[in-house]
C-alpha cells in the first residue's frame, strides 16, 4: 500500500498498471479490497487506483479536526484526486454515493468518465434498515465495537438488518474481519465514522446534489443491480437519465455489492465502457 497526505490526514491506497487512471471507490465499513475479484478481469492500458476512504475500514485514522461530513468527504475525494495529480479520470461508484456530488461542488475537473454501480443517491443517504441501524448504533456508547463483532458472525451478518441486502453470496469471514478489525483496534477509527454518519443528510440538498449530474459532460455508465433491496431499481435508469451521456445496463440476480455477487459480468461490462471508443 501507498499514502498520501490530503487536508484531513493520510489516505492509504493501491495502485497496479499503467496508462489512463482508474479510481475505485467503495462503501461504508469497507476497503479497497472490495474490488479484488474484479481488478485481475479488468483490460491492461489503465492505471488502476484503488484509495481506501476514511469510512470505517480504514487503517490510519484522519486528524481529530477533519471535516468527516459528507461534503466534508466529497472535497476529500477531489483532494485526493489532486494530491496525486490524476487527470482524466474515470471514477467508479459503489454503495457509498458521496463522490456523485463532485459535479454539484465544482469539483470535478479531473474527472473524465463515470462509472455508477449500485450507490447512494437522491435522498437515500444512509439507505435502508440497515443504515438506520447504522446511525443509530454511532449514538450509542460502545454500539461501534458491537456492531463490529457482529458482523464476524457470518449468521448475523446475513440478516437484513446487517449486510443480508448488500450480497447475494454470504461475505468471505476473511474479508468481514478485515473490515471489522479497525472498528474493534482503533477508538480514533470510530470516532472517524461516527462523524460522518452524525453529519447532516438534508434530503432536499441531497436531490438537488445528485441532479447536478445533469452539468457532466463526459461519457458515463450506469451498471445497476435491479435485484437489490438498498439502492432503489428506479435510481439507476433515473440517474442515467440525468447524465447528458449515459447509458444504462443491468447485473441481474446481484445485490448492492455486484462485484462480489457477480464480478465476471462486473468487469465485463467495465471493461466494455474503458475500451469504447467514445471513452477512448
Amino acid at each position: 500500500m501507498r499514502d498520501v497526505q490530503v487536508s484531513a490526514g493520510t489516505i492509504e491506497y493501491d495502485v497496479v498498471g499503467s496508462g489512463p487512471p482508474v479510481v475505485l471507490l467503495h462503501g461504508l465499513l469497507m476497503d479497497h479490497t472490495l474490488w479484488d475479484r474484479v481488478l485481475p478481469l479488468l483490460p491492461a492500458g489503465f492505471t488502476y487506483v484503488r484509495p481506501v476512504l476514511p469510512l470505517g475500514a480504514h487503517r490510519r485514522p484522519m486528524r481529530a479536526d477533519a471535516d468527516l461530513t459528507l461534503p466534508g468527504m466529497v472535497r476529500l475525494v477531489a483532494g485526493f484526486l489532486d494530491a496525486l495529480d490524476l487527470d482524466d479520470v474515470t471514477l467508479v461508484h459503489s454503495d457509498w454515493g458521496g463522490a456523485l456530488f463532485l459535479t454539484a461542488h465544482g469539483l470535478d475537473r479531473r474527472v473524465a468518465r463515470q462509472v455508477i454501480l449500485p450507490c447512494e443517491a437522491f435522498g437515500n443517504f444512509l439507505p435502508g434498515l440497515s443504515g438506520r441501524l447504522l446511525a443509530l448504533t454511532v449514538r450509542v456508547p460502545g454500539g461501534l465495537r458491537f456492531a463490529a463483532r457482529q458482523l464476524r458472525v457470518e449468521r448475523l451478518r446475513r440478516l437484513p438488518m446487517l449486510l443480508g441486502h448488500m450480497a447475494r453470496r454470504p461475505l468471505p469471514d476473511e474479508l468481514a474481519r478485515r473490515w471489522t478489525e479497525p472498528l474493534l483496534r482503533d477508538p480514533a477509527v470510530r470516532r472517524d465514522i461516527t462523524a460522518y454518519c452524525r453529519g447532516p443528510f438534508d434530503e432536499q440538498t441531497l436531490i438537488r446534489d445528485t441532479e447536478a449530474l445533469r452539468r457532466f459532460s463526459g461519457d458515463a455508465l450506469v451498471l445497476w443491480s435491479p435485484d437489490n433491496r438498498l439502492m432503489p431499481p428506479e435510481h439507476g435508469p433515473r440517474l442515467a437519465a440525468l447524465l447528458p451521456a449515459g447509458r444504462y445496463a443491468e447485473v441481474p440476480g446481484a445485490y448492492v455489492l455486484s462485484m462480489l455477487d457477480e464480478p465476471e459480468t462486473v468487469a465485463r461490462e467495465i471493461s466494455a465502457f474503458l475500451t469504447s471508443p467514445s471513452a477512448r
